[in-house]
């Protein structure tokens, strides 16, 4: 069970700060700990204090989860520094959105980068944090306060944050594109396409989930399923064959990560 002190301000709550709330109230923290302020946000669990407007929040916080559109943050940034208390943490969802940007909306806060992902709402995200301005009790206490939505990974660069965004923010949409892929080639071999979803989905899940309690590293345990000559080698030779996956993986992260570092200059209007 996740012990948060201070309420949580989240300010702006799309799908990635609606999974953290829902992976912290998971994790046992209460919903009245948290306050929403969101113009848009509905179907939030039970308890938790909804406002619209900044005007509306009635309080300033020691926390906040920063998770509105990068190209807002000059038109919010007054508003949102009204209610943040001396010397709050603000931990920011922004991808491309520099710590640089951000100290220079929020001089007086702490800031923290961080990257979830949609798993954070069954404690299952990798979370990315960086931060130049919290010391070592301050990092443990992150590190207890994010516990409940997954994994902390501290980095050593802020640079590495599009990387990170690349791998673990956006590495999701990848996989779920390879599970239909995956279920795509079954149909055509000639499995209905419910039970090649079905297939699919599970053998992943599985897949996955061995990988995660496993002492043997992901390419070991490829071996381990490969007999020489056999269905997975011919499989694998696909592949492999002029590391055709492996090029198509790091061409796909290259170009997320890219476009990481192009949010990280001045915005211009333009969606993400």
């Amino acid at each position: 069970m996740t012990d948060i002190a201070s309420k949580i301000l989240i300010f702006g709550c799309g799908n990635m700060g609606g999974a953290m709330l829902r992976g912290w109230i998971a994790g046992g923290v209460e919903a009245s700990r948290f306050v929403v302020v969101d113009p848009f946000a509905d179907g939030l669990p039970e308890g938790v204090v909804v406002r619209r407007s900044a005007s509306e929040a009635g309080e300033t916080f020691d926390i906040l989860l920063l998770g509105i559109k990068p190209q807002m943050i000059g038109e919010l940034a007054p508003d949102i520094a009204l209610l943040l208390n001396p010397d709050a943490m603000l931990m920011s969802i922004l991808a491309g959105t520099e710590a640089a940007t951000l100290s220079g909306h929020f001089p007086a806060a702490k800031i923290v980068r961080l990257m979830p992902n949609l798993a954070a709402a069954i404690g299952k995200s990798p979370l990315g944090i960086w931060s130049a301005q919290l010391d070592e009790a301050g990092r443990g206490e992150l590190d207890r306060l994010l516990g409940s939505l997954g994994t902390p990974v501290w980095l050593t660069s802020e640079h590495q944050m599009n990387a990170v965004t690349a791998l673990a923010g956006s590495g999701p949409a990848f996989v779920y594109r390879f599970i239909d892929a995956l279920a795509a080639g079954g149909a055509k071999l000639g499995l209905p396409p419910a039970t090649a979803a079905r297939l699919a989905l599970a053998m992943v899940e599985g897949a996955a989930l061995l990988a995660a309690v496993s002492e043997e590293a992901p390419a070991e345990l490829a071996t381990r399923v490969t007999s020489p000559g056999g269905t997975t080698a011919a499989g694998l030779a696909v592949l492999d064959d002029e590391a055709a996956l492996a090029s198509l993986i790091e061409a796909t992260l290259r170009a997320a990560s890219e476009r990481g570092a192009e949010l990280a200059q001045p915005m211009d209007g333009n969606e993400t």
